[in-house]
């Protein structure tokens, strides 16, 4: 069983680096094209990311609440365990996504010119204050654009069954925009584990919260509220990791 998952996880990331290579000459052919249609070629990978992961693995998903989603300027507060889920996002989210990400992702060579494309916030985390001034300023532009924010609480992919420490960023950018937040729990490192190359069969539950609204709340309010929803969830998404944890 483990040399069968090893071959699938093989093909698989030998399909996404060729599909990575062929994308990024076509991004950098649309990129004089309008914002909408460059968005639209470049998320063509993400679906064929997201159809290799099932066709090749045998990953597939469900997703819940998604009339929850707000036909309003947004702010997602997501759950973060694998790349999966930032690659699915971008794909079945009904507006445009903006992630705020590290610069140095742009230097990587075929991704980032992709991503160079798409009017994310890259930001230099070395310079603090100032960065965050630059998520907002970029932030509230976007917004007002009819783009969607997404940030990741924890900053980084937590393991499964764990919690990080949930900064207060984007829960900021939510109040000083004054803009909703949606929260959302995902629990694909089950089938695709941070730092691991094998991927594992099953599906993955994506779960979407009501619209927290930030109005007479402060960022670490807000970002409590979050943090208790996204939590809590988890434990209703994958019920049988929190039972072992707790044993």
């Amino acid at each position: 069983m483990r040399f069968v998952l090893f071959i699938r996880s093989l093909l698989f990331t030998l399909a996404i680096m060729i599909a990575t290579i062929i994308w990024s000459f076509v991004c950098i052919v649309v990129s004089p094209f309008p914002y909408r249609v460059r968005y639209y070629v470049t998320s063509r990978w993400n679906l064929f990311v997201i159809l290799a992961a099932k066709w090749i693995c045998g990953i597939h998903y469900e997703i819940k609440g998604l009339e929850n989603l707000p036909d309003a300027p947004a702010v997602l507060l997501s759950k973060h365990q694998s790349a999966w889920e930032t690659i699915f996002y971008l794909l079945v989210m009904p507006r445009p996504l903006v992630f705020v990400f590290k610069k140095e992702l742009i230097y990587i060579p075929f991704f980032g010119w992709g991503i160079g494309l798409l009017r994310m916030i890259p930001i230099d985390r070395s310079k603090g204050v100032d960065a965050f001034a630059q998520v907002v300023k970029h932030g509230r532009n976007r917004l007002a654009n009819g783009q969607w924010i997404i940030m990741f609480p924890e900053g980084t992919r937590i393991a499964v069954g764990q919690k990080g420490k949930y900064k207060l960023g984007g829960a900021r950018l939510a109040v000083e925009t004054e803009t909703v937040v949606v929260p959302i729990a995902v629990n694909s490192g089950e089938r695709w584990p941070k730092h691991s190359f094998i991927k594992k069969p099953g599906k993955i539950t994506v779960s979407i919260g009501k619209p927290i609204s930030p109005k007479g709340l402060n960022p670490t309010e807000l970002n409590t509220l979050v943090e208790s929803w996204i939590e809590s969830e988890m434990r209703v998404i994958s019920p049988a990791v929190y039972t072992q944890n707790n044993s």
